[in-house]
């Protein structure tokens, strides 16, 4: 069995932040003191390498399509360290001619300063955590910027542009505690009218080991979330937004390319604490892995923490889990390319689904329906039986 192998991008994860934000259950530390950025930069490159020459085999001549620093907040660490950061990665792997590079961002003015330095660095998309432009609602998910912050930061990133910053992302939350469906459509029309080249739109889930999970708070009810999402979807349609994923949407030309790498079943090597990657091979092999959690054993130069192989059972959930996120067509001859499964090891689900009206198709794609974008959990459950 061969595969052929998808884009190739890289995550890196920078895991401070100043503090814990109550819903998040991402892999981040409260900063305590001073953060070893050279230090940790050093680390980084290293577990680059020791990837490069693990996965030699399934790297090959490729190049890197895109890359996102996420955290945590990396824009804690300054424009040189990142500049140092890219460049040396760009001596160990080349990069595609258009590759895209992001890095997530807090909308705090301290942070939103080195904007320029960023893209002088080499950054040439950021992403913003802005979450809501309504002082109690910031207090309330523990963000420690304020309105006036989050539009300034907006500028900066505006200003930016003419120093190599191609697009710019701004994240907004619905469903908050105790928000109305007016507030949340306020907020999301001050987001609007920034114009952002991309803004994805996510409601608020209670993840377990939150402080949200521990004391829940208040959120609205089923009915004030659907209207929320129905009438926030229509303002960003008019304004020019489409949705090419759950969350996520874009003006023309816009979409993360990052983002859709993942989605489309793509591979991207990852390093820094607790990332997770995924790499496939020629040869037809399909590894997942993550690495070390802990700054402190990251730090000690022990990178890999686990590596498992995907089994050919495991791919078609592992494969439509990613791409049913995305509201374009499923090409069946990308789905036999990237996982070496043919159509027929699916038929049974695939008919199924059509007979629930979860999907339709041609000769050569698959397309989610509206109404099974409403029963998607019910849909990739499929895959696993």
């Amino acid at each position: 069995m061969r595969l052929t192998l998808p884009p190739l991008s890289l995550y890196i994860h920078i895991p401070w932040c100043v503090q814990k934000c109550p819903y998040c259950d991402f892999n981040s530390h409260a900063q305590k003191g001073i953060i070893p950025e050279s230090d940790y930069i050093q680390h980084l490159l290293k577990d680059l390498q020791q990837d490069l020459a693990s996965h030699k085999k399934a790297i090959q001549e490729r190049k890197l399509h895109s890359i996102f620093i996420g955290g945590g907040t990396p824009s804690l660490f300054s424009a040189e360290g990142i500049a140092y950061l890219l460049e040396n990665i760009q001596q160990y792997i080349e990069f595609e001619e258009n590759i895209e590079i992001t890095l997530e961002a807090n909308p705090g003015t301290a942070e939103a300063e080195r904007f320029i330095g960023y893209a002088q660095g080499g950054v040439n998309r950021i992403s913003m955590g802005v979450q809501s432009f309504e002082p109690e609602k910031l207090l309330k998910l523990g963000r420690i910027h304020d309105n006036n912050e989050a539009v300034q930061a907006v500028r900066f990133a505006q200003n930016a542009a003419k120093n190599g910053l191609t697009s710019f992302n701004i994240d907004l939350m619905h469903g908050l505690p105790n928000q109305s469906v007016k507030q949340a459509l306020a907020d999301l029309e001050r987001g609007i009218e920034l114009s952002p080249p991309h803004l994805s739109w996510y409601q608020l889930t209670i993840e377990p080991n939150t402080m949200f999970y521990y004391r829940q708070p208040t959120l609205p009810d089923d009915d004030d979330l659907w209207n929320i999402f129905e009438q926030g979807h229509q303002l960003l349609i008019k304004a020019g937004y489409e949705q090419y994923e759950t969350s996520a949407y874009a003006k023309k030309g816009y979409q993360c390319r990052h983002n859709l790498n993942y989605w489309r079943f793509g591979d991207y090597l990852a390093i820094g604490c607790g990332a997770h990657g995924k790499i496939s091979y020629p040869d037809g092999n399909i590894y997942r892995f993550s690495k070390t959690k802990h700054p402190r054993g990251y730090m000690r130069g022990e990178y890999l923490y686990q590596q498992d192989l995907v089994e050919l059972a495991d791919r078609p959930f592992e494969y439509f889990m990613n791409r049913f996120r995305l509201l374009e067509a499923v090409p069946k001859q990308q789905f036999e390319d990237y996982t070496g499964l043919n159509e027929q090891s699916v038929r049974t689900t695939m008919d199924w689904a059509l007979s629930e009206n979860y999907i339709t198709e041609t000769s050569t794609h698959w397309q989610v329906t509206q109404y099974g974008k409403l029963f998607l959990n019910t849909l990739l459950e499929g895959f696993l039986d």
